[in-house]
């Protein structure tokens, strides 16, 4: 269908309901994003959000375009999995379904990844860029890392992950957290005997992610990160850093390249004078690989 025939008033705005997968699943595909269907179902089960719908199309109701938008309690939110049918693009679509994601998100602070793309419409919406994201991916080789005390982290130890993770990223993940150990694994680096870092691992795309990974600094980072490419030597793995951890050149050196990324923003964008605030006894640390481009 040309741009040309496409009326505006045959879109709707439903809400992204399980039924509607598949057909997000042919739209990331068409914008050759590695989503499977089982990818999708765990962001949608984080999520709310919607789905533009041609209801004139000859085939009947046909999915042209999507939002979802991940909420962590009322601290912060992700807006994400933005996608208009090629078809469509060009016609406000997407503006549409920012609009109505941001309703649903209410007060919140919103974080998303743009592509140089959708720069334009993110910041005409009050985003401002954070800094770069970065996707490396490849078949791990080997790694150079120092030998720290990290270890397999058991069920007990998901209270302690929930905590470093909101300390670093600034907003409760727990039923994130709790979601990606139900379908993958997750690490831990202790110093003196106490938590202070982790990673987790987990089933996406074309093989696994590393993330999010959690961590003091960038030598615990490598502590946890590299002994999983090691043990995955030969299969496909994908990490999304950031260019202040400074990781880059390193997962480059262990087989995983630098492919593209992202552009993090921000509404607001944060201030130097608003701290996240972490108990006065937790040591600082700080997030080196993403949960996801879309989760954050």
């Amino acid at each position: 269908m040309s741009k040309n025939t496409v009326s505006k008033r045959t879109v709707r705005c439903l809400a992204f309901e399980p039924k509607h997968l598949k057909d997000a699943l042919a739209l990331s595909r068409q914008a050759q994003w590695p989503h499977r269907l089982e990818d999708w179902s765990l962001t949608l089960a984080l999520s709310r959000g919607l789905v533009a719908v041609d209801a004139g199309a000859p085939e009947g109701a046909q999915v042209v375009g999507t939002v979802l938008m991940t909420p962590y309690g009322e601290d912060a939110a992700t807006i994400n999995m933005v996608i208009v049918d090629e078809g469509w693009r060009g016609q406000g679509l997407g503006r549409r379904l920012m609009d109505e994601a941001m309703d649903l998100a209410g007060d919140r602070p919103l974080r998303l990844v743009a592509t140089t793309d959708g720069l334009p419409l993110y910041e005409k919406l009050g985003f401002r860029e954070v800094g770069a994201v970065l996707q490396h991916q490849g078949e791990g080789g080997s790694a150079q890392f120092a030998k720290e005390d990290v270890a397999p982290a058991g069920r007990d130890d998901r209270t302690a992950i929930a905590a470093l993770d909101r300390q670093a990223f600034g907003a409760d993940r727990s039923q994130l957290l709790e979601r990606f150990a139900d379908v993958g694994s997750f690490t831990l680096l202790r110093r003196n005997g106490a938590p202070v870092g982790f990673a987790a691992l987990r089933d996406f795309g074309r093989g696994q992610v590393i993330g999010p990974v959690v961590a003091p600094d960038a030598d615990g980072a490598k502590a946890l990160i590299g002994p999983i490419i090691a043990a995955n030597s030969g299969k496909f793995l994908r990490v999304d850093t950031t260019a202040d951890t400074g990781l880059g050149p390193w997962l480059a050196d262990c087989g995983l390249r630098h492919v593209g990324g992202g552009i993090a923003m921000r509404r607001p964008a944060p201030t130097a004078s608003a701290p996240v605030s972490t108990p006065a006894s937790a040591a600082p640390v700080s997030t080196f690989a993403l949960a996801s481009q879309a989760l954050g």
